[in-house]
């Protein structure tokens, strides 16, 4: 996921940080290629001032406990505790932003450290509202918002609370959880520990005589390289150091999977989806039907992959030949050439939409380049109500770059539009949403490559692209998903889950997935430990929003490209909406319903359409 949403929530109590501006190194002021986070905060004397205060503040919000018990305290509590919200997260972006733009300085990384224990003491000063207003009732709510219409600008808010009713507790067993919170991301940072750091990472020889240590990051930049003996050997070397670590890493997983059932039990949740799906009423219908969805329709993937063998020219593709592209192609596409690309791509978005790209793109709200010590990636950061949004790049002058570009700013302009329709209560959307918006601009923008395409090669490229991206959002992430989703209930059903245990589960997974048993691709059994390598397996089904968003993007893009304006409008109004009603409901709203088949029939022909575009041209091509 790109879109970054700021929500800590762990830490301890604030220290005062004594700094000066002068302490960090200055930003360009006239750089049009960097970010200005002078939009947030003159200078980091500013930001901490506001940051004690907003510390100081906190006491106000502690004074309501005991006082929601009329429609004037209520009204006066619930500004408060939004008042304090909306500041928290401004001064959560600034210090986030700046430690990412130069991860070399402590200073802003303490910054940081000090945003999480901020988070941490407003969930503590505030775990009292919730069980006050559940003891309320929505009867007396309701008599309040009577009696006080302005508390209908709360509604939001109030509806979801109540909502939560048999998964809240009493206010002392809320404190107790809250501070709590903090040992839940243990095992999560047990495994980033190991994997960053301490795992000694094997160093091997390519066949052109160079020496590559395949740490993290060295496995993803050399597990594509164009011989195939090499890649053979990254694959081999990199998950055999990895199963020498099964039974830590199982024990590991086993400690996240304790605590998540844990946390679920305690708030009275059926299962951990539940749990996990509960915040959002996201329903479990959506999760299990993207399992099925994608299970019924392994053709489509086992037809790419019998594709990817065709154009690769080997006769027996195996796991470690699905990264190399598909096609290579040299694409120079600087950013003074990108800019009014995507800009034009997105004209079937309308004119509106055209504007608001054009206003942030000519701004100085991203930070352009890749440089030493920043942090690598892309992101979206758009929690600073009142703000525009801040796009971070590392932009390298191809295509890929040109993609990343419209992908993060359709969150941007997501925000844009949601936070120029919303209030602050309801201006937030979820990362189910989130994901929707980058999709179809990435849709938009091959498809605007594509009419402009003149050679064999540059369609082969682009379609071969987005075919790519599309096999590691949708499939990949519905694997993960249907994985997950099987270790939780295993453990929930009392299964011993084993380092090996997890492994061999998550092998029958992979070779299915891949038509191994059917001899479309082979999986070696070393490559079964790839679920210890999977980072996202530590935040509780997270990952299937990501097949479930380029499944609903998909299912839009066809009928905005079709020139069909209703569902352009529907969608532009989802966007609109922010946070102002669950996201399943915005989604059904706009005309897609992710507990049917229907979207996904869009992916599946969307996938085959461009794999039946490809075959033509090799047909062509062999003529």
């Amino acid at each position: 996921m790109r879109v970054r949403l700021h929500r800590f929530t762990s830490g301890l109590a604030l220290v005062f940080l004594a700094v000066s501006s002068a302490a960090i190194a200055a930003e360009p002021a006239d750089d049009p290629n960097r970010w200005d986070l002078r939009d947030l905060f003159p200078n980091v004397s500013a930001w901490n001032a506001e940051r004690n205060e907003v510390e100081d503040y906190f006491d106000a919000l502690a004074e309501c406990e005991g006082r929601l018990g009329n429609p004037k305290g209520l009204n006066t509590c619930l500004e408060r505790y939004h008042t304090a919200l909306k500041r928290l997260y401004r001064v959560g972006v600034y210090a986030s932003l700046l430690a990412d733009q130069d991860t070399s300085q402590s200073i802003p990384l303490e910054m940081r450290q000090q945003v999480r224990r901020l988070y941490t003491r407003f969930s503590e000063v505030t775990s009292y509202m919730a069980p006050e207003l559940i003891a309320l009732g929505a009867d007396t709510i309701d008599d309040f918002k009577k009696r006080l219409p302005r508390l209908t600008r709360y509604d939001r808010l109030l509806e979801v609370t109540l909502r939560q009713a048999p998964h809240v507790l009493d206010p002392q067993r809320e404190s107790l959880l809250a501070s709590a919170g903090a040992m839940g991301g243990t095992p999560s940072a047990i495994y980033r520990v190991l994997a960053n750091a301490n795992i000694p990472w094997p160093t091997i020889k390519l066949s052109d005589g160079e020496s590559v240590r395949l740490s993290q990051s060295g496995y993803t930049k050399y597990r594509q390289v164009p011989e195939r003996d090499d890649r053979k050997q990254v694959f081999e070397a990199f998950w055999s150091t990895w199963q020498d670590y099964e039974q830590t890493m199982g024990e590991t997983f086993h400690a996240h999977l304790q605590q998540a059932k844990f946390f679920a039990d305690a708030r009275n949740y059926d299962s951990t989806l539940a749990a996990a799906l509960g915040g959002t009423h996201v329903p479990e219908a959506v999760y299990r039907n993207l399992v099925k969805q994608v299970n019924d329709n392994l053709d489509t993937l086992h037809r790419y992959l019998t594709l990817r063998e065709r154009i690769l020219g080997i006769d027996q593709i195996e796991y470690y030949d699905i990264y190399p592209p598909l096609v290579e192609l040299e694409t120079d596409y600087p950013i003074a050439s990108a800019k009014p690309l995507v800009v034009t791509a997105m004209a079937p978005l309308g004119e509106d939409y055209v504007a608001k790209l054009s206003e942030g793109l000519s701004a100085r709200w991203m930070d352009l380049y890749p440089r030493e010590n920043k942090v690598s990636g892309a992101y979206m950061s758009g929690s600073a109500y009142g703000v525009h949004p801040y796009v971070l790049m590392n932009y390298n002058d191809d295509f890929e770059s040109v993609s990343t570009l419209a992908h993060e700013w359709g969150h941007a302009v997501h925000t844009m539009l949601s936070s120029e329709t919303q209030p602050f209560e309801t201006a937030r959307y979820p990362i189910f949403l989130a994901e929707i918006a980058s999709t179809v601009n990435e849709v938009l923008l091959v498809d605007d490559r594509m009419q402009v395409a003149t050679t064999d090669d540059e369609k082969l490229y682009y379609l071969g692209f987005l075919l790519e991206q599309w096999r590691g959002t949708f499939f990949r992430q519905a694997m993960f998903a249907e994985y997950e989703l099987q270790v939780h209930e295993a453990f929930a059903d009392g299964t011993p889950l084993s380092g090996a245990r997890l492994s061999e589960m998550y092998g029958d997974i992979l070779k299915r997935y891949h038509g191994h048993d059917e001899g479309v691709l082979t999986i070696d059994p070393t490559f079964h430990i790839e679920w210890a390598y999977i980072p996202h397996f530590y935040r509780n089904f997270y990952v299937y929003q990501y097949a479930t968003s380029i499944t609903a993007g998909a299912a839009f893009a066809e009928k905005i490209l079709a020139g069909d304006t209703q569902a352009r409008d529907a969608y532009l109004n989802m966007l609109r909406a922010g946070g102002s009603d669950d996201p399943h409901a915005l989604l059904v709203a706009a005309g897609v319903d992710m507990t049917t088949a229907a979207p996904y029939e869009a992916v599946f022909r969307k996938l085959n359409g461009v794999m039946d575009q490809i075959e033509a041209i090799l047909d062509n091509q062999e003529q």
